[in-house]
């Protein structure tokens, strides 16, 4: 029976125990480091008996007050602590709630919920007090903080959002910053539905970007933009002619 395999596997592992109407004492903290692995194996088995996809049972580790979903598949490097609902393949969740068919790779969740058919990472962070909604693309090396993310918005590669309310269908442009931390106090910023993000903008909070607005790749956003309007918030390109003939260095 399952008590039978339980305590075979405790004496493979050689784990000291005592048994007591299925009740096994631990004396001490060393003693606990030995059992770890046991709990954590027999948190695994249960999880298997309910119909999840486990890869590999050594790498894998799920504490014992998450609880995933059935067809769930736990790839190996995954780390599931706290009130986690489910998973993803070489990533730590705590206090996560991710919604069916998110794909979670290679990135950290804190303390914030993930939509349905959302894909987070590789490498992105998704720090406490976040809502990242349904169909979102959260790319690698995007971190979010504090801030609400709505459907099917894009923050493909390389962005910090910060502090910040996310409508619907928003493109962020590689290397978006929002910068909402003055030394002395944090401001949020606002960007309504269908917003477009060039490359390279930085939005100073507090500010509010519009409905449908365009955002020019490399600007430096400090006040509001009216909806649908086009913000250009950057210096006129000059070029020198014959500057570099001029300042050319001679070959030694």
């Amino acid at each position: 029976d399952e008590k039978f395999i339980f305590t075979a596997f405790l004496k493979d592992h050689g784990v000291p125990y005592t048994d007591r109407d299925g009740v096994y004492g631990v004396a001490d903290l060393q003693e606990m480091t030995s059992w770890q692995p046991v709990l954590s194996r027999a948190k695994l088995y249960e999880l298997s008996r309910q119909g999840i996809e486990i890869w590999d049972y050594n790498t894998t580790y799920v504490d014992p007050a998450a609880s995933v979903g059935a067809g769930t598949a736990l790839l190996p490097g995954t780390i599931l602590r706290g009130q986690t609902l489910q998973i993803g393949p070489n990533s730590y969740l705590e206090n996560a709630r991710v919604g069916d068919g998110t794909k979670v790779n290679a990135s950290q969740i804190y303390n914030s919920s993930v939509g349905y058919d959302t894909h987070v990472g590789p490498f992105a962070y998704i720090r406490p007090g976040s809502n990242v909604g349904n169909c979102v693309r959260v790319g690698d090396f995007v971190e979010i903080k504090n801030s609400n993310v709505s459907d099917g918005t894009k923050i493909s590669h390389l962005t910090y959002v910060g502090d910040s309310d996310v409508g619907k269908n928003v493109n962020f442009g590689c290397g978006t910053v929002t910068v909402n931390y003055d030394r002395a106090k944090k401001y949020r910023t606002v960007i309504e539905d269908s917003a477009f993000i060039g490359c390279n903008t930085n939005l100073i909070a507090p500010v509010r970007v519009g409905e449908g607005a365009y955002i020019a790749a490399g600007s430096t956003i400090t006040d509001d933009i009216p909806a649908m309007a086009l913000s250009i918030a950057r210096a006129r390109q000059q070029n020198k002619r014959d500057w570099a003939s001029k300042h050319k260095l001679k070959e030694k």
